[in-house]
């Protein structure tokens, strides 16, 4: 396969995973005021390794859960456990235009920490994009009046984590396939979210007035059976969601793949206009445009960086 075929499957990829993940954006905070997150993400994996088994096993078989690296697995999963409790609990009280939007900064942490820890060099303009992208969340998040909240923090911790967890990914991705890295995080949600409801489940600190806090501390309690149709949503979306996005970034090209993501917003915008009854105010679009525009520009900046390094390099007939 061409690598422009490459780039083209993974773009394709790139676009289901992050449909499925609006999907569980909205599922979940739709159900958020009813029952606890981690109720909700427990039986939204098990229904996912469900699928996994059905969908998956017959072409993998067991040989999916064989690994050579168990332990950038288990940093893996607990980054995404991390990235999609902050983001989730961000959605309970903000709305998913405004959470999407800041989560969006993960190419500005990308990049942050490719210097940190990659010992890669920025230039001047790179840094300007990322100062113009925290412009924009300061915007959105408005700190030092009345308007701020804490839980606009939250989708900022979520893309930190997505930022590990992209870097995990692409050091894994040449000896683990998307569907063992699929199934490895819903096992470590299920983990989790067990851990979690045997200590907090029975609600005994679900006495909280922010909108966050109630939705991590309610108990756990039964699942009314319209809402069981959402959690096989969220379950399916889920799972498929986690293996597209693994599959994109490991067949093409980052900078390629990333832009996609953005699809995202629009997605985000509609579901808080149909859904929720949410429009964005002029002072959030303002935060949203420099967000998006700065972290498009570095995804560009960086593809562009990749074709001058490809085209210096010596050719060999």
């Amino acid at each position: 396969m061409s690598v422009s075929r490459t780039n083209l499957a993974g773009a394709g990829c790139a676009l289901l995973a992050v449909m499925c993940f609006s999907l569980n954006d909205v599922g979940i905070k739709f159900l958020s005021d009813d029952y606890a997150l981690h109720q909700i993400v427990f039986f939204r994996s098990a229904i996912g390794l469900l699928t996994f088994a059905v969908i998956f096993l017959p072409f993998y078989g067991l040989r999916v859960l064989r690994t050579r690296r168990p332990g950038a697995h288990l940093l893996r999963g607990v980054c995404v456990v991390g990235a999609n409790s902050c983001l989730f609990l961000g959605l309970a009280a903000m709305p998913i235009a405004d959470a999407v939007a800041v989560f969006f900064i993960s190419p500005l942490v990308i990049t942050v920490f490719s210097v940190i820890f990659l010992r890669e060099t920025v230039g001047a303009r790179r840094w300007a994009a990322i100062a113009v992208g925290f412009v924009g969340v300061l915007v959105i998040v408005k700190p030092g009046t009345s308007a701020f909240q804490v839980a606009a923090l939250l989708p900022m911790a979520a893309a930190v984590l997505y930022a590990v967890i992209h870097m995990v990914a692409r050091k894994v991705g040449g000896t683990e396939s998307a569907a063992t890295m699929a199934v490895y995080i819903q096992i470590t949600f299920i983990i989790a979210c067990s851990i979690i409801g045997l200590s907090i489940g029975d609600g005994k600190f679900a006495q909280q007035d922010h909108a966050s806090l109630a939705f991590l501390f309610r108990a756990w309690g039964p699942i009314a059976t319209h809402d069981w149709w959402i959690l096989i949503m969220l379950g399916v979306s889920g799972v498929m969601g986690g293996f597209f996005i693994s599959q994109a970034y490991r067949i093409s090209e980052a900078a390629f793949a990333a832009p996609f993501e953005y699809v995202a917003m629009p997605m985000a915008i509609m579901w808080g206009v149909t859904v929720f009854g949410t429009w964005p105010d002029r002072t959030a679009w303002i935060g949203i445009a420099l967000i998006l525009g700065s972290g498009l520009y570095l995804i560009w900046r960086e593809s562009r960086k990749d074709q001058i390094v490809a085209s210096d390099e010596p050719h060999h007939l």
